[in-house]
This record gives C-alpha cells, structure tokens and sequence, in this order.
C-alpha cells in the first residue's frame, strides 16, 4: 500500500494530531522545572503551576484601578474590535467582490487600484491612520478591514469571474438582467468561498489588532501582552497567547462548521 493512500479514521487523527503537542508540553514542562529549581525566581520559563495561578487571578480577580476583571476585559474589547474590523471587510468584500467578478466595466476601473492597496503592508499605514482618524477604536478597527479586505476582494472577485461562462449565458437566454445573475447565479456560488477566504484571513486580522493594540490601547489582549513584557511576565504572557490561539480556533471552527451546514453542496455534501 502507497503511503498517499492512506487515509485515517478520526479517531486516529486525532490521536496523531495530538501526538506532537503532547511532546512539545512535555519538554517545556521538563525544562521549565528544572530552570525553576535553579532559580525559583526564573520569569523567562515559568512552570504551569505558575501559569496556571497567574490565569486564575487575570480571570477571577478584579482589578482594583478599573473595577473589571483584567482578562475578561481585555478579552472583550479585542473581540469587539476584531468584529467591527472583519464585518466591515466581509461586507465590503461581498459588494466589491461580487461587482468585480460579474461586471467587466468594474473590474476595469477598480481592479487595479485594489490590487495597489493589497500589496501595501497594512503595518506602514499604520501612522497614517492614527494621524487620519486619531488613537481611538477607529483607527484600530479600519486597520482590520483595511490590512485583510483587499486580499479577500481579489479572491472572492477571481473566484466569480472563474465561474463557469455557461451558467451566465443560459441565463440571459432564459432573460435574466444583470441585477438577477448577481443574485440568481453569482451570490449562491460566492457565499461558500466568502467564508472560507475569511477563514484564511482571521490569522492576519489577530496580527493586525494585536499590532493596533500594543501601540495605542489601554485595554486589550494585545495591549496586556505587551504591557507586561516590560517586567518579562511570560507567566501572564504564554497564557494570554494560548487564550488568543483557543479563540482563534474556535473562531475558525464555527467558521467551517457555518460554512457545512449552509452550503453542503460546496463541501461534497449534498445539491
């Protein structure tokens, strides 16, 4: 049997997807034991005994100076912000996109400025923005829709004007205007790969707001991590980052799991 015929169950994929991330906690476990036995005072390898109290206190305690708790608060400002930023994306990608990829005169006269603004890094107008809207929510917010919108226009827009010719012309055969291929042909297709191009670009949108966060925040995930690095608190650090991966993977899960129940025909599921 060839080596790319072999296809495990679930249950065994997931027993070997978690085979090297049991490995890697194992030996950051041992090591960091061993460094907080040399020196009980060690910040840059702390246990998970350590971790795992400073959690406790981020999420149950309140902090005296804002009344709220710490990682809770944090953890509500970023998602506010990471929504705001995304909705607006996705929305302007479905417009954009779709007029793109079905309107040839569109494509001609926005194209090329949106594939000018896709290759600008989002980080380098960054001052910009804070110079243009201030150092508040919308600076951080348009930073998101700005450093992921141009990515996800380019593909849902490739992705409509790759679909098949003949489904375009047998409708306007059967009279449909331009407004009922939109509708009718172009938007049920384009759905499925709306979501999944989003999926591929919640990494980026947690880069960018945890970019926006660490350079002008008073609250948030981003803000906190960088907050305490001055003081090397990699026991506050490493769980903030593993929360901001748990959320992240949550995140993609509801994505995809949206994405096959809406649309089974576009996962082999079903017409």
């Amino acid at each position: 049997m060839r080596l790319v015929n072999i296809k495990p169950a679930r249950g065994v994929r997931l027993l070997i997807a978690a085979i090297p991330i049991l490995a890697v906690l194992i030996v950051y476990a041992v090591f960091s034991t061993a460094r907080a036995e040399a020196n009980p005072n060690d910040k840059v390898l702390p246990t998970f005994v350590a971790m795992g109290q400073a959690a406790v206190r981020l999420f149950t305690e309140t902090d005296p100076r804002t009344g709220e708790i710490t990682a809770l608060a944090d953890t509500s400002a970023s998602l506010w912000r990471l929504a705001m930023g995304v909705g607006i994306a996705t929305l302007s990608t479905l417009l954009l996109g779709i007029a793109l990829g079905v309107v040839p005169l569109v494509r001609a006269a926005l194209g090329p400025i949106i594939t000018i603004i896709a290759v600008i890094p989002p980080i380098a107008v960054l001052p910009i923005l804070f110079i243009a809207l201030g150092l508040g929510e919308a600076s951080k917010i348009a930073l998101i829709a700005l450093g992921i919108a141009p990515y996800m226009v380019r593909d849902l827009a490739g992705h409509v004007a790759g679909l098949p010719a003949e489904q375009f012309v047998k409708a306007q055969t059967l009279g449909a205007s331009t407004w009922q291929l939109t509708l009718r042909v172009a938007l049920p297709q384009a759905l499925p790969r709306l979501i999944e191009s989003l999926r591929l670009s919640m990494g980026p949108a947690w880069v960018f707001l945890i970019s926006a966060e660490a350079i002008a925040s008073d609250v948030g995930l981003g803000y906190r991590i960088f907050l305490v690095r001055r003081y090397l608190s990699m026991d506050i650090i490493l769980p903030y980052v593993a929360w901001i991966s748990l959320l992240a993977i949550l995140t993609d899960l509801a994505l995809q799991t949206l994405s096959r129940k809406a649309f089974p025909w576009a996962h082999g599921g079903g017409h």
